[in-house]
């Protein structure tokens, strides 16, 4: 990345942006309507247009910011809207919606490392090379962070939904409680403790394109 200007990196960010944050909401929507809810169907959120589910402050400002004074990629979607009363299972099902989340970007880690790969399989050179290259490594880093930071045992994140299905009907009930607060402890995890989990993000960067051969 280092041979590509700020804002050449951004331009090349954008779509490997879009695509995981975009498609980690469209996932959950997409399991949710299995199992019976229909509310982001019916609101038109089913769908990869990024104008959908674009968040000004969260797709847009902070993943700029973001880069430009850590150089890290990090943002958000608008939610997807989930019933949970429609669910035909509430408990088990809505584990399996918010896991889908993170589960998306995996599975998209993964299709950014193969495209990486195909890249040096080319033939390009020079800034075209560095262009496509720079755009699958965004690419994987920006999916591995989301999953990490999803899963994280915090309501609202899609790890603190896992835990509360897992856990018993009265722990699940206290732990949900903190949700209100959940945006503080979510932003001071941000600000002091995500430094502790870079190398975790690294370890799972490098796992991916170890897996494709690079």
């Amino acid at each position: 990345m280092n041979q590509l200007s700020l804002l050449q990196v951004l331009a090349v960010a954008a779509i490997p942006v879009l695509f995981a944050i975009t498609l980690h909401e469209v996932a959950h929507g997409w399991v949710a309507r299995r199992f019976g809810d229909r509310t982001a169907e019916m609101l038109g959120r089913l769908t990869v247009n990024p104008l959908k589910h674009i968040d000004p402050i969260g797709t847009v400002i902070v993943p700029a910011l973001a880069l430009m004074t850590t150089g890290f990629l990090f943002g958000w979607a608008k939610p997807v809207p989930v019933s949970i009363r429609n669910l035909r299972n509430p408990r088990q099902h809505m584990m399996l919606v918010a896991a889908a989340g993170p589960g998306a970007n995996i599975l998209m880690a993964i299709f950014w490392a193969l495209f990486t790969k195909l890249v040096f399989m080319s033939g390009m050179q020079g800034m075209t090379l560095q262009f496509f290259v720079t755009m699958g490594q965004i690419g994987v880093l920006i999916n591995v962070i989301l999953a990490v930071f999803n899963m994280l045992p915090i309501p609202p994140l899609d790890g603190g939904r896992v835990l509360s299905g897992l856990l018993p009907p009265r722990a699940s009930t206290r732990l949900d409680a903190i949700e209100p607060y959940g945006i503080i402890i979510v932003l001071a995890f941000i600000f002091f403790g995500w430094r502790y989990f870079q190398p975790i993000i690294f370890t799972l960067r490098d796992f991916f394109f170890a897996m494709v051969g690079l």
